[in-house]
């Protein structure tokens, strides 16, 4: 699966973990950013990468690393068409993504550790949409929501 992931400098030691594990999964990774944790940025700007690459076909899922997590979650939700989640444990990361069709995962660096991390991310890239009924129910009314119905 084509996976972008993207941090500020405070998730960029996570990011940079995540990465050599996914491949080894068999994933594709785009690195959209930062290059450093030593320079300042600012976590809209990689949750914008990360959701513009999802959305534009570039990559199927996103994940994004901040400290808390939050923040890049917030960042995330305001497209619309992005469907991010923060995730700190293993069932919410795969759950979201059979019930909730969620295409970002956000992860919070200075909340969780790299080992726990890797086990989240497995499971978010391994998941797929169930296609349920209710779910899908469920989809359309967010999707009404983001037209402002």
């Amino acid at each position: 699966m084509k996976i972008a992931i993207a941090s500020d400098h405070a998730g960029y030691p996570l990011k940079a973990a995540l990465i050599p594990h996914l491949k080894t999964l068999g994933h594709e990774i785009s690195d959209l950013g930062t290059d450093s944790p030593d320079k300042p940025v600012d976590y809209p700007d990689f949750a914008r990468k990360a959701a513009e690459a999802v959305l534009s076909g570039a990559a199927r899922r996103a994940i994004v690393v901040c400290g808390s997590g939050v923040g890049a979650c917030v960042a995330a939700n305001k497209f619309k068409g992005i469907r991010a989640g923060l995730c700190h444990d293993t069932y919410s990361a795969h759950q979201g993504v059979e019930h909730d069709d969620m295409n970002v995962l956000c992860l919070g660096s200075r909340v969780i550790g790299p080992a726990l991390a890797f086990e989240i991310a497995a499971r978010f890239a391994g998941a797929e949409f169930s296609n349920e009924e209710r779910h899908n129910r469920r989809l359309k009314k967010i999707e009404e929501m983001e037209r402002g119905n």
